[in-house]
């Protein structure tokens, strides 16, 4: 008999992003799926029907799960407009929450998350998977050991020749964002995750949409109303400077590396082309008794001898960390107060690009 406890987790919103968070929580024992719920009618109850799960009951609103369902956690999977709203109402319903990036659209509706979750004193933790990969972790190591010495410059690169997503990813009312709020948050949390997040103090930015408006290039050209492309140079406290690149579409294979440059030593990611820009190879410079020596950062997967390599699967060690989370009542994976830098980066991107100008990046206290 297992007496093993089961937390019980709702869904919230049941689109595409939804299923990835299903398939993870429907391997694990200790989870119990015990409410769905979407806008759209009948969108929740087909998804529950999918899983097998026809007994659980599925609603047309967030407020309606919460006032029928108990429970200990919930996904919030929305369009990126309705995180903040969805977020707020679990939170102050007493539930954990693992929302999906990007965190909010804008920063005030972050702050406005990040101090729900204080006073109700619940999880916030954002979907931040890439940050479980392997050789992300042996970056993020090596870079806080501080080998590289004072990191002073960080670089963003990547990007997709082609790569524009449909539905709602390109809905302005539904995603606030494009490729920035699509891939972009991910380049910025790769880049400063790595650095402890230093606060960001100014933002000059440019975003583009020449690709996804022009009919040669994207079917939906005529109501595409969001970014494909965006620059940015942060200033970040610490005297660091950040340059932030992101792209859904272009005619070349990729933006460059991602670097971080410090007093003794640098990385740097070689992104050549893949079509959705897996790094292809990681480098580590430094200098050894005055000769440039330049170093592989191998690909190791974690081995047992008994069992063999293993490697990561990132989407369901993101759902097991949050699983994790609410069975001992944290740390939050990925806390929400730390993706608040993240979107106050995307918050300023998006206002600089808006405003043609650099603006000032203004938190206020939680």
């Amino acid at each position: 008999m297992n007496t093993k406890r089961k937390i019980r987790i709702g869904i919230v919103g049941t689109g595409g992003i939804a299923n990835a968070h299903m398939k993870p929580y429907m391997t694990f024992d200790d989870v119990e799926i015990v409410g769905a719920c979407d806008i759209i009618p009948g969108k929740a109850r087909a998804f529950l029907d999918q899983y097998g799960l026809a007994g659980v009951p599925a609603f047309d609103s967030v407020k309606a799960l919460i006032a029928d369902i108990p429970m200990d956690g919930a996904s919030v999977c929305t369009y990126n407009t309705t995180h903040a709203e969805c977020v707020i109402a679990l939170l102050e319903a007493g539930v954990h929450v693992l929302c999906e990036k990007p965190m909010s659209f804008t920063l005030q509706e972050a702050v406005n998350m990040v101090r729900a979750s204080r006073k109700a004193d619940k999880i916030l933790t954002i979907g931040f998977q890439p940050r479980y990969d392997f050789m992300r972790k042996k970056v993020d190591a090596i870079i806080d050991s501080g080998v590289l010495g004072k990191v002073y410059y960080v670089q963003s690169g990547g990007g997709r020749r082609r790569g524009i997503p449909a539905g709602t990813f390109v809905d302005k009312a539904k995603a606030g964002y494009g490729c920035l709020g699509d891939i972009g948050c991910y380049s910025i949390d790769e880049c400063l995750h790595a650095i402890r997040y230093p606060k960001p103090l100014t933002v000059s930015a440019i975003a583009a949409n020449y690709f996804g408006t022009n009919p040669k290039y994207w079917p939906g050209a005529a109501t595409f109303d969001v970014d494909d492309f965006s620059v940015a140079l942060v200033r970040l406290e610490g005297d660091v400077t950040y340059l932030f690149k992101q792209s859904w579409a272009m005619h070349a294979d990729t933006l460059g590396d991602t670097l971080w440059l410090g007093t003794e030593g640098a990385i740097k990611i070689e992104n050549g082309y893949s079509e959705h820009n897996k790094p292809s190879r990681v480098m580590y410079y430094t200098d050894v008794n005055g000769n440039h020596i330049d170093s592989v950062v191998l690909p190791t997967i974690p081995f047992n001898a008994y069992e063999g390599s293993k490697p990561v699967e990132i989407w369901p060690a993101k759902m097991r960390g949050f699983v994790d989370a609410v069975l001992t009542g944290g740390p939050a994976p990925v806390p929400g107060e730390e993706i608040l830098y993240n979107q106050a980066i995307c918050d300023g991107i998006y206002r600089s690009s808006k405003l043609k100008k650099e603006v000032e990046i203004i938190i206020p206290e939680i």
